[in-house]
């Protein structure tokens, strides 16, 4: 037994090995944004300890609730070769490498192989030979893989409570500083509030982790809205931010607010807006318009019942107004300011 250090070169060939078989099965990161790490700890082998470690890590993840594609299974197979006899073994043991003229691993899935590794002995090997190999390969790794359903035949359905939750967004790029905040206040609130960690690169990717489903969950429902653009017809509750005389602002979204004007409150005219809003009042709005500049119009009446016989006032047509008291027409305030110019510099030559 030799002393005991770090992995030699036969240890981290092995690792390599069994990385290769089961990468092919790993979800893509926008799917499954982990990093992953596997130790198999071979404390006894008379067999392939890099195809024992394949079949071990397929399961655990599995176990752990990773969602990778198929179960992975591998197995090493071996040859006795003398003049024109052969014999091709499967899962050969310890003294069959020794002795052996092949140590051929393969691991795979039930549709096709995920990596391989070929250590010959013999110089060049004969096709007939290495389809044999092949065929008793597959027949080794199906049968393998059947056993290993009997324990877990898919992944489970949620993460192993052990394992950090973590969540990938896209946000427009525009919007990367309403979440970070000035000098960063805005995330680092939301990180305390929901007890988790957000990280946010220049393309707009989020990423957020924390123990808890909860507040990762939270955490994303709150930047989904922050990052949210309204559109007309859509529904909100919001808290009452400001009172004015023409109306109560709303903040429909996270640091986005919207007008209710006074006459959006009831179908009945309202005098106050007091007499039917509290400051800090939760209230349900529908958007009813938003301009160029990206101001929101609300409306709180929109979603009452219209009272029956109810008839939308209309305000009276005034006719064509008359010239205004110094005797010139009216106009923009620019044509205004043009003519009263136009007139200065004429008295003044």
């Amino acid at each position: 037994m030799r002393p005991f250090r770090g992995p030699g070169r036969r240890e981290i060939g092995h690792g390599v090995l069994a990385e290769r078989s089961i990468q092919p099965v790993i979800p893509a990161e926008d799917v499954f944004p982990y990093t992953i790490r596997i130790v198999s700890d071979i404390l006894e082998s008379n067999g392939s300890s890099s195809m024992a470690t394949v079949c071990a890590g397929s399961l655990a993840l599995m176990d752990a609730g990773a969602p990778i594609k198929s179960a992975v299974a591998g197995v090493a197979m071996g040859l006795i070769k003398e003049g024109d006899r052969y014999a091709v073994l499967t899962d050969i043991l310890g003294v069959e490498d020794h002795l052996g003229d092949m140590d051929f691993k393969l691991a795979g899935t039930r549709n096709g192989i995920t990596a391989f590794q070929l250590d010959s002995k013999i110089g060049a090997i004969p096709t007939q030979l290495l389809s044999e190999a092949l065929a008793k390969a597959k027949a080794a790794r199906l049968h393998i893989l059947g056993e290993m359903d009997r324990a877990l035949s898919t992944h489970r359905e949620q993460l192993s409570v052990y394992a950090p939750k973590i969540v990938m967004i896209q946000i427009p790029t525009e919007k990367i500083g309403e979440i970070i905040g000035p000098g960063g206040r805005v995330i680092r609130k939301l990180q305390e509030e929901t007890e988790t960690k957000l990280d946010v690169n220049d393309e707009g990717v989020v990423k957020i982790s924390g123990q808890s489903q909860e507040g990762v969950d939270r955490a994303r429902e709150t930047i989904e809205l922050m990052t949210k653009e309204p559109e007309i017809g859509e529904v909100f509750e919001g808290a009452v931010k400001s009172i004015t005389d023409f109306g109560a602002f709303i903040e429909f979204l996270p640091n986005r607010d919207g007008l209710v004007h006074i006459s959006e409150l009831e179908y009945h005219r309202v005098q106050k807006v007091e007499d039917v809003l509290k400051m800090g009042e939760i209230v349900k709005v529908k958007v009813i318009g938003i301009d160029d500049n990206g101001k929101v119009r609300l409306s709180r009446r929109a979603l009452m019942e219209k009272p029956e016989g109810w008839v939308e006032e209309r305000r009276p047509d005034r006719g064509p107004r008359g010239p205004r008291r110094d005797g010139r027409p009216r106009g923009g305030r620019s044509g205004g300011r043009s003519d009263s110019r136009s007139t200065d510099r004429a008295r003044r030559k």
